[in-house]
Order: C-alpha cells, then structure tokens, then sequence
C-alpha cells in the first residue's frame, strides 16, 4: 500500500482508515446503483402482493440479460416527480394490444386474470384504448387496480425500461412477511 513509505504511523493510519471508507463508500454506490436497491412501499396500490410499509429489494442485474415479462413487479420513477417512485405489475410488454372493455383488460384477444389483483375496475383511465405498446416500453397495473394510477393514466404512461430501478425480487420488512416477492 502507499502508505508504507509513510513513517509517521498516525498519519499512516488516518490515510489507511480513509483509503478503507472511500474504498467501502465506492463500492455502496456500485452496488445501489448497479445492482441492487432498497425501495419502501408507500401506498395501497399494490395490495395484496405488497402492503403499505414494506421494504423491498430491487434486482437491476436482471433486466441487463433480460427484458421484464408479464408479470413482474417493477419500480420506475414517476414522471411527475423523478424522487418519487412507483411499484406496478407489468402487464404488457413490446407488441402486445392492450384494450379495456366491459371493465376488463384484454391482452393481445385474453382477458387479462391473475389470482392476486383486486380487480372490481371501475376506470379505464384517460388512455385511448386499444393501444399498442411499443419498443422498449411497457404497460403496468397496480395489483388493487381501483387505488392505483399506472399506465392507464396520461400521467404515468408506458414506462420505458431505460427508467426502471429494477425488479421487486425479495421483501424486507416486516418481519414476519420477509421473503421472495414472485411475479
């Protein structure tokens, strides 16, 4: 190390102790912002998959090797306020045909069912439906579809993976629900 050549041993170990925390400072920061993440769930949007005050793990290795699929929990950004985030299921993904009809979503001709979604759906939004989602972008729904905005709304929109945090991979907190978050 640099700092043999160094003979008084204070200094020698002020300068080993600041090489140590900028070395584990450079490698928090690779790791939050290329890797992993931990993101709080901060509404009912979700619900029954996550709960308002968990804690979560967010996966971004994954979407380097892969594009997100139906079914995956992502976060993105809010394009109305970048420090604030959002945690939505994805629906639809590049070339899919998303329509909303007699309160129902229908993907590519299917009615869109999953067991886990609250789905008495009230609103289609203020999207034109039937939309195309195109290249690159992807069309999310939160689980309790009647106390969400997602990309039904103009607000939110298709969400770009450029901008996605990640993948919901594990919960954190609380305690007793700690665990895999499977899609």
């Amino acid at each position: 190390m640099l700092t043999k050549n160094i003979k008084n041993p204070i200094v020698r170990n002020i300068l080993e102790w600041l090489f140590a925390i900028a070395t584990a400072f450079i490698l928090f920061l690779i790791i939050r912002n290329f890797i992993f993440r931990v993101a709080d769930v901060n509404g009912h949007s979700m619900q029954p998959t996550l709960e308002h005050g968990d804690f979560v793990l967010l996966s971004k290795i994954r979407y380097w090797f892969d594009a997100p699929q139906h079914g995956d929990i992502i976060a993105f950004p809010f394009r109305g306020n970048p420090s604030e985030y959002y945690i939505k299921r994805v629906i639809g993904v590049p070339g899919d045909t998303i329509d909303f009809l007699d309160n129902q979503f229908i993907v590519n001709g299917q009615t869109e069912e999953y067991s886990f979604a609250v789905v008495d759906i009230f609103s289609g939004g203020d999207t034109d439906f039937p939309i195309t989602v195109a290249a690159g972008e992807f069309f999310v729904l939160g689980d309790n579809r009647n106390a969400s905005k997602d990309s039904r709304y103009t607000e939110v929109g298709l969400v770009p993976q450029n901008e996605m945090l990640g993948r919901v991979t594990f919960r954190l907190w609380p305690i007793g629900r700690i665990g895999l978050v499977s899609p």
